[in-house]
């Protein structure tokens, strides 16, 4: 089988990576200075000229960006080029107001295949393999992103794209692809319907699964590669700075994902204070593109929540594995909980699912966290076993994150299925 070889830019020294992204990032900064009346107007009125960069600490004198500055400037108000030069429009789902847009050209479209093709060979895929693509396909950028870069690896590529799951596991059984691409939570829902129809997951075909548009744990990756006997990858992205491919794990190590350091720049910064922290401290991500033309983006906070860490795998630096966004975090009687602690402790009971959902409601001045959970397969909800399990559950969460929190058990399926990214939480306090 023929091996995709490392780009040189993988391998390169760490000075030699530096002076790339300090040569990459004065020219980001001048072409958004003056082609982008949005970053016009904010440099100069943080006071800042891209002539002021001349390392790459000085990036922090420039003012970030953020998801309200791409509404503001809904639809193309942020792009750098003519909306003519744009050969792709891609737009967030807006489910909280309008939608972030973000345009391509065909040197964007080009360089988005490039670290896509990149992420997947990191992941462990080689040409020749097929790939069953089960991300949303559409103005959301995990589909299209995840089909371009296995094409330019090599791969044959079935873009199924999200929903239909009783079809998606007959033609995974009928295709035999080699690997998936999938957010982690649907692809739960698709070894449920392996073993609904009868089949063992772990005796299918797959032996990679690539997961991301959604925080998980390396405890779901243990639950994931367990069940259906599967290497699970994690890929970062997000639409704003790219898609999907901003950084990629490596098989050989599965120690965080690679960021992919020659076209996206990583700060972390206090979310609190925005100062910026040192590599291994804990904070938020931000995020400034190298390469990018219709819409360059300049230290975008992301609202993730994780730290910078040496490469190994590669030259590059890694992030730890994102388990928690400060706008996922939940406020609970003064306690911060986030989605997936619930999710780790939910996965040490055999007994239980790990499909679930946090409902938040107040019972006059007090916040009330119910985590509705369903019994694990071949379980009623109303069993000895699974009650036991429940109030196991609701004691750890009372000794780990120092919360209270009901346990609402549901029978297996009753928890509504995401096709894409899992909406754990259900805030109804605001209804």
């Amino acid at each position: 089988m023929k091996v995709f070889p490392l780009e040189a830019i993988e391998k390169a020294g760490i000075d030699e990576l530096r002076a790339l992204q300090l040569k990459r990032l004065k020219s980001t900064l001048h072409h958004a200075y003056a082609n982008s009346p949005v970053y016009r107007r904010k440099f100069d009125a943080a006071g800042v000229h891209p002539d002021d960069c001349t390392t790459l600490a000085d990036l922090r004198k420039f003012p970030f960006t953020t998801k309200a500055d791409l509404r503001d400037a809904y639809p193309f108000g942020m792009f750098a080029v003519p909306r003519e030069e744009c050969v792709r429009i891609h737009a967030s789902s807006g489910t909280t107001g309008k939608p972030t847009v973000v345009g391509y050209t065909r040197n964007d479209v080009e360089t988005w295949a490039t670290v896509m093709a990149r992420s997947i060979r990191a992941a462990g895929a080689r040409p020749g393999e097929m790939v069953h693509v089960s991300y949303g396909y559409g103005l959301f950028t995990g589909g299209l992103g995840a089909h371009y870069g296995a094409e330019k690896l090599g791969l044959t590529v079935v873009p199924f794209g999200g929903g239909q799951t009783e079809r998606q596991v007959q033609l995974i059984h009928d295709f035999r692809p080699q690997i998936i691409m999938v957010t982690p939570s649907y692809m739960l829902a698709i070894a449920d319907e392996f073993e609904r129809q009868g089949l063992d997951p772990r005796e299918s075909s797959l032996r990679l699964g690539i997961f991301g548009a959604e925080p998980w744990t390396n405890d779901m990756r243990a639950s994931i590669q367990q069940r259906m006997g599967i290497e699970a990858v994690d890929i970062y992205g997000l639409s704003e700075v790219m898609g999907p491919g901003v950084a990629n794990e490596c098989v050989e190590t599965k120690d965080g994902p690679t960021i992919w350091e020659d076209h996206f720049y990583p700060e972390i910064v206090n979310p609190e204070t925005g100062q910026p922290v040192a590599d291994g401290e804990f904070g938020e991500l931000v995020f400034t593109s190298l390469t990018k033309e219709a819409l360059p983006i300049v230290r975008y906070r992301t609202r993730d929540l994780t730290r910078l860490l040496p490469g190994t795998a590669r030259t590059m630096r890694r992030m730890e594995k994102i388990t928690g966004r400060s706008d996922d975090m939940m406020i609970v009687r003064g306690v911060n909980v986030f989605p997936t602690q619930i999710e780790e402790l939910i996965l040490k009971q055999p007994q239980l699912a790990p499909h679930y959902q946090c409902i938040l409601t107040r019972e006059g001045p007090l916040d009330c966290l119910t985590v509705a959970v369903e019994a694990g397969a071949g379980r009623s909800h109303d069993h000895g076993e699974v009650q036991g399990a429940a109030e196991r559950l609701a004691h750890e969460i009372k000794a780990y994150i120092g919360t209270s929190a009901r346990i609402e058990l549901r029978p297996a399926g009753a928890i509504e299925r995401s096709m894409g990214k899992a909406k754990r939480v259900v805030d109804q306090r605001k209804m």
